[in-house]
C-alpha cells in the first residue's frame, strides 16, 4: 500500500480504469463548477430534443 494513498486498492476498480478516459476527466475539473452546470444543462437540451425527434423504422432489408 502506498503512504499517500491510505486505502487499499479494490480489484474491481483497478479493473474498470482501464476503460476511462482520465484525460476527459481532467478537462472537466479545469472547469469553474458554472461552466461544468452549463455544459450540463446544453446536454440536457440535446437529449430533450433527442426524445422530441420522430423515430424513422430501421428497415430489415438495410
Amino acid at each position: 500500500m502506498r503512504e499517500d494513498f491510505p486505502f487499499e486498492q479494490n480489484s474491481v476498480i483497478e479493473a474498470y480504469k482501464k476503460f476511462i478516459d482520465r484525460s476527459l476527466l481532467r478537462e472537466n475539473l479545469k472547469c469553474t463548477v458554472e461552466e461544468r452546470f452549463l455544459r450540463l444543462m446544453s446536454l440536457q437540451s440535446f437529449a430533450e430534443e433527442l426524445r422530441k425527434a420522430p423515430r424513422k423504422p430501421i428497415s430489415q432489408n438495410g
